[in-house]
């Protein structure tokens, strides 16, 4: 008898037994988007599921779309590690975490396969779905761990995940020449960059001093929103882009 996942999608349970309770009165409102960064999906699934490596998500997406899920969604994985999101740390409290098989950049990163991104399209939908989750709160673990970690990466195609509105998600401007801000600079410009930046939800210090801190939310950013070039330089395109995308958020 097979036992029954949480998602509404074809999809196999593989426990991990690395999960806990979520914290008191946590609710679910964010998806948190990984690659397993491991030369193959199954040494990855492996690691996920062994007690004494402490990592855990609730999914596993294998390149050929077939889906595991190792944790229900009623329990806290251990996936985001340490991490922030609009000044709340506790993020695998309030998260669903997905691991999607590609190498990453340390074991030869590459295009993800489309059959691959349309089941984790499919996997995200379902999920937002249930949960409400809304499309800003849709996130790479990049974003709530900038400076740390760079996954899922610049080539994940998160275009594809908006036709199914999933994550936000604005065409990013283009790329000009000239450089605008980088790191050791500052002034009013460099603070207004942070603003906008801490605005959305990075974990970045409003300082006026573009600091590594400020370069790595920045590169984040970049690596998410306007991957064509992720070089931590705040140029003309990475400043509109960020301009479009608080321009398009849903007033509260």
């Amino acid at each position: 008898m097979s036992v029954a996942t949480d998602t509404g999608v074809t999809a196999r349970v593989h426990p991990s037994p690395n999960h806990g309770e979520r914290a008191p009165g946590s609710q679910i409102d964010m998806l948190i988007l990984h690659y397993t960064g491991m030369q193959d999906g199954d040494s990855a699934l492996r690691r996920l599921c062994d007690p004494r490596s402490e990592v855990s998500a609730h999914y596993f997406v294998y390149e050929d779309g077939s889906i595991l899920q190792c944790v229900p969604e009623s329990r806290r994985a251990w996936h985001a590690g340490k991490s922030s999101w609009q000044g709340q740390a506790d993020i695998n409290s309030r998260s669903i975490g997905v691991e999607i098989v590609n190498p990453g950049h340390e074991w030869g990163y590459r295009d993800f396969p489309d059959v691959q991104i349309e089941a984790v399209a499919d996997l995200c939908a379902d999920i937002c779905r249930r949960h409400d989750i809304q499309p800003r709160m849709v996130l790479a673990h990049s974003d709530v761990a900038p400076g740390r970690k760079e996954d899922p990466g610049e080539k994940f195609p998160w275009a594809s995940l908006a036709l199914r509105r999933v994550g936000h998600y604005v065409e990013p401007a283009p790329i000009t020449s000239g450089l605008f801000m980088q790191l050791g600079e500052s002034g009013q410009p460099v603070e207004a960059v942070q603003s906008m930046l801490a605005l959305y939800g990075y974990e970045v210090g409003i300082s006026g001093s573009f600091d590594q801190a400020t370069q790595a939310a920045v590169t984040a950013f970049q690596r998410h929103f306007r991957p064509a070039k992720v070089d931590g330089v705040v140029d003309q395109s990475t400043v509109e882009t960020l301009h479009k995308l608080l321009s398009a958020l849903p007033a509260l």
